[in-house]
């Protein structure tokens, strides 16, 4: 990477990139015009983490390809849109000014022309967040952790106007299944601060949630139990309220989640407790391990690519022109993580191998990660970082947010003895990205360009 000839690939690389996704973007408003429906399919979950403390995997740095012919890269992107002060409905009794750091980077994560694009793993999980501080700072002034309904009825327009005064898109809702219901936790019995602090290990809860580690908190969780434990505690009063003793093991009762309403009031309190800054980077991280577990694209019955790769004829280019027809179509007009595109990969292999494709077709047809992510023009995709990622806005580099430089990571082909994935064991292993003769350790290079963890490939910000 220090050598002169990698860093010009670096360069014509970049601007490559930067021109194809900016192109893309700019001559898409159809796509971005279209609802897009972003419920994930548990139909292919990762395995719960093992018990035990499991390093980061860990993966080389790679010579990035050359470009033969490098272009220079468009204008940055700015935002098109002037903000303005928002009609409140005057009924929410909110001091929205102590809330400005949370909701400005609410806004910018779900800014008009890409929220629909990382709906999913950045606007909704920062939108949620907001959702579980607001909350906090509601109920501070009346000792409760809930609102009642009027005021969750106003408080929650009042918090959208706000949001799209300041670019954020309208359809923030319908994006991420909100509704003024999510300040509410109506089924949950605890409602009041001294109840919930009567009934609660406070110190305990604290202690485990008021630094939660990004690296390790989603293979060996800490918050999250804790979360757990302190709702099953508040919501035996609704188990009894229901008539039901089966609440420490669902917490469902008729179809009500009491143990899911409690949680959110256990959020409501852990936001009281910790800064805005603290709770908001706490929720962002287990919205991630949450987020990560689960493949957002939908597969159809792959008959095309089974009946063209089956048996002996999966080395044939009419296999691998119909697996990269279906992975084509399948393709949603979303970004996905980098953990996210292997659970697909796994997912969409399983899929095969149960309807007889045996050979590696993704070896044979060099399926990489980011073919499961979105492409510009089919030319490069971009998987986002399974760490909490942030949209972002300055004067010099306008609209970015980061991508994984993944093309040389081959997509894994699941292995017929493997029942479940967990990205936590200390057997897992990915095929390691090449090195070159002339690069030296795998640390940051002068280019800005390094070794995210965990399973965090070369990073770069890109200008759109």
């Amino acid at each position: 990477m220090e050598s002169s000839s990698s860093g010009s690939c670096f360069q014509g690389t970049v601007y490559h990139w930067v021109v194809l996704f900016a192109v893309w973007l700019c001559g898409s408003q159809h796509v971005l015009s279209q609802k897009t429906t972003l419920e994930p399919k548990d139909k292919f979950l990762l395995s719960d983490p093992p018990i035990g403390l499991f390093d980061p995997i860990e993966i080389s740095p790679s010579v990035l390809p050359h470009n033969p012919n490098p272009v220079e890269p468009l204008s940055p992107m700015y935002p098109n849109y002037t903000s303005y002060d928002p009609v409140l409905t005057g009924k929410c009794h909110v001091n929205f000014s102590a809330l400005s750091y949370i909701i400005d980077k609410t806004a910018s994560d779900c800014s008009i022309p890409l929220a629909p694009l990382v709906a999913d793993v950045i606007c909704c999980p920062q939108v949620n967040s907001l959702m579980n501080i607001f909350q906090a700072a509601y109920g501070t002034g009346n000792a409760t952790l809930v609102l009642n309904q009027a005021s969750a009825n106003a408080c929650f327009s009042d918090i959208m106007s706000i949001l799209a005064s300041k670019g954020a898109n309208t359809n923030i809702p319908e994006l991420c299944t909100l509704r003024p219901s999510n300040l509410i936790d109506a089924s949950c019995p605890v409602k009041d601060i001294s109840s919930f602090e009567k009934i609660v290990n406070v110190s305990k809860l604290i202690d485990a949630c008021s630094s939660v580690d990004p690296l390790k908190e989603c293979c060996r969780p800490v918050c999250q139990p804790a979360i757990a434990e302190a709702a099953i505690h508040i919501s035996s009063g609704g188990a009894n309220m229901f008539g039901s003793s089966s609440i420490p093991g669902t917490g469902n009762v008729a179809g009500i989640d009491i143990v899911g309403d409690c949680k959110g009031v256990v959020h409501s309190w852990l936001s009281m407790k910790l800064s805005s800054e603290e709770a908001n980077s706490a929720f962002r991280v287990l919205s991630g391990c949450k987020v990560n577990k689960v493949c957002p694209l939908e597969f159809d019955e792959p008959a095309s690519v089974v009946k063209a790769c089956g048996k002996a004829s999966s080395s044939t280019p009419s296999c691998c022109a119909a697996l990269h027809s279906y992975i084509g179509t399948r393709q949603k007009q979303i970004f996905v993580t980098n953990l996210q595109a292997i659970n697909c990969a796994t997912m969409f292999g399983s899929m095969l191998q149960k309807a007889g494709v045996v050979d590696d077709i993704y070896g044979l047809c060099d399926i990489d990660l980011k073919d499961f992510s979105l492409q510009a023009f089919g030319q490069q995709g971009c998987l986002l970082r399974s760490l909490p990622t942030d949209i972002e806005f300055d004067n010099t580099t306008g609209i970015s947010f980061t991508c994984d430089l993944s093309d040389n990571i081959a997509a894994p082909w699941p292995s017929s003895s493997v029942q479940s994935l967990s990205l936590c064991a200390p057997e897992m292993s990915l095929p390691a990205l090449p090195v070159s003769p002339k690069s030296g350790s795998s640390g940051t290079s002068r280019t800005g360009i390094g070794v995210l963890l965990p399973l965090v490939f070369l990073t770069m910000t890109i200008s759109i």
